[in-house]
């Protein structure tokens, strides 16, 4: 049986454009609607989600390559590599829709979060955009332009319907 992927919305810009707050009004506006939403967060730097002296970084550092954690309520799982996007969006597929903060350069239809006037040159490196979410007032000649105080609802509504969610 083929996998078939949820839809995919990508949210972009540069550092402090906006992007986590846009992609938490539309988390939140999908959950309230029993949309099953996945994320997937781009991190530049390396991060650390476990913590000196825990028991699985204790696992970590001892030479474990992957080490899983689970409760009652959650489960978190650690690899020793790199994932591309695609190979993340594949363990999604029980989604209803996978929202994606950042990878500028993979090909999923973008929102672009413009803080500044000057950052709008991010436009011209970018491709599948399908709107763009302004912190100032902005016309674009073909690509769709909302401003990030325009009502969260509403905003959520118009991007899910480019992307074929019915919300």
């Amino acid at each position: 049986m083929t996998r078939v992927s949820p839809p995919i919305l990508q949210v972009v810009g540069y550092k402090n454009s906006g992007k986590t707050t846009l992609l938490c009004q539309l988390i939140h506006y999908a959950a309230k609607r029993g949309i099953r939403v996945g994320t997937v967060k781009h991190d530049g730097h390396d991060y650390e989600i476990d913590h000196r002296g825990t028991d699985t970084w204790r696992h970590r550092t001892a030479g474990a390559e992957v080490v899983a954690i689970t409760s009652r309520t959650q489960t978190t799982l650690m690899k020793r590599e790199p994932m591309s996007l695609p190979r993340i969006i594949s363990h999604m597929t029980e989604m209803d829709l996978i929202l994606v903060e950042g990878f500028k350069q993979a090909p999923f239809p973008k929102v672009v979060c413009l803080r500044r006037e000057q950052d709008a040159s991010l436009l011209d490196s970018l491709s599948h955009v399908i709107a763009i979410v302004t912190w100032f007032p902005f016309t674009h000649p073909t690509i769709p332009t909302r401003s990030i105080h325009d009502d969260p609802a509403e905003l959520a509504r118009t991007l899910y319907l480019m992307i074929g969610v019915e919300a």
